[in-house]
């Protein structure tokens, strides 16, 4: 049986919808567009497609297929599924496709406003683990974070932009005068340094001090190490360990987090450990997720939604996977000053940096 619907049904799914009815079903068709429009955002990312299109010339799938070097039908089936995005502009007559300069400012590598076309990787990255999430919700536990395909490249490449390039610029002068501590000599640690270029960026800039990265994932730490060899820095060194059985007391003046408390198997202590290990005239700085921690207070959030969906498929449930409390990337500004402040340190003070919509950045001191 052959059944046709013409646009304005798939539209209107009746003649009869109320008002709140119609309104609803179309917030969903442009929730369904918008969830297939990332996916091929994504794509553009990886295949080097955004940074094809930002110089606004017009082009068509040919043109494009070239300067990529990239197969023609693919990528004019990924301008068809643009131009209905309303990412790129399209002209009929001439089959030519541009990227409008107000939307280049922020997809590609040389975007002026930051490339945020590598957030939508995300999306299909938790896509991959949705069935064993699925049977979280049914029987409880978690996932584990070496179920996840490509999500540390993610996270480094969300790292080279929010942290790793904003290092001089934005986040060490949260800090007054700790660069000139930095080049005469101190002790850092980084918890949860992930693939390590934050701390390698550190290591290369400031010789005369000492480094050391902390991360769960032993991949994480080999490509952390293979970096720092690469680059021939001895003053930085990577180990594979829990953060919560870090042994010691004040051993470091500085120890950053980037993005990795929230998703903790015990964040709480991981805090504590960090007031530890951190001396008296010593200084922590956190950087983690932009939210608030009761839900009513994220509805005007821009990225409140991401940010509850990749907690629920990454977030929280790696840390139930370790038999966790699953904090999540939801904890929220207030809940993270109080846990702070509990871990022992008394000068919290927040701030947001205009580079980094995604993160907040806490500046604490004993």
């Amino acid at each position: 049986m052959c059944t046709t619907m013409t646009h304005e049904a798939a539209a209107t799914p009746a003649d009869d919808l109320t008002p709140g009815q119609q309104a609803f079903s179309e917030h969903i068709f442009r929730t369904i567009n918008g969830g297939a429009a990332s996916l091929m955002i994504a794509i553009g990312h990886r295949t080097g497609l955004w940074d094809a299109l930002n110089d606004g010339e017009r082009v068509t799938s040919v043109s494009l297929a070239a300067k990529a070097q990239l197969d023609e039908r693919y990528v004019r089936e990924w301008l068809a599924a643009m131009a209905t995005a309303r990412i790129v502009e399209y002209a009929p007559e001439s089959g030519e496709y541009w990227l409008p300069a107000d939307h280049a400012v922020f997809l590609g590598k040389d975007a002026a406003l930051g490339d945020m076309s590598g957030m939508f990787q995300f999306i299909s990255v938790l896509g991959n683990v949705e069935s064993r999430i699925v049977d979280c919700f049914r029987t409880g536990g978690g996932v584990p974070y070496e179920a996840y395909d490509r999500f540390h490249e993610c996270m480094a490449q969300e790292s080279d932009v929010t942290v790793v390039e904003a290092l001089e610029d934005h986040i060490l002068p949260l800090m007054p005068g700790l660069t000139d501590r930095l080049e005469q000599g101190i002790a850092v640690a980084d918890i949860g340094c992930g693939s390590g270029r934050a701390l390698n960026r550190l290591a290369a800039l400031y010789p005369n001090s000492r480094f050391t990265g902390y991360d769960l994932c032993e991949d994480t730490v080999h490509l952390a190490r293979s970096e720092a060899e690469e680059l021939g820095l001895t003053n930085v060194a990577f180990v594979q360990q829990d953060a919560t059985l870090l042994d010691g007391e004040d051993l470091f003046d500085l120890i950053f987090t980037f993005d990795a408390v929230h998703d903790q198997a015990q964040p709480a202590e991981v805090l504590g450990h960090i007031r530890r290990l951190v001396k008296d005239d010593g200084i922590y700085l956190m950087q983690d997720i932009d939210a608030a921690t009761k839900v009513q207070d994220n509805f005007d959030n821009p990225l409140g939604t991401f940010v509850y969906t990749i907690s629920c498929m990454h977030c929280m449930t790696v840390s139930l996977a370790q038999g966790g409390v699953g904090l999540g990337a939801a904890w929220g500004a207030e809940l993270a000053e109080q846990m702070l402040g509990e871990a022992g340190f008394g000068d919290v003070s927040l701030h947001r940096l205009p580079h980094d919509m995604m993160n907040l950045y806490f500046v604490c001191r004993p």
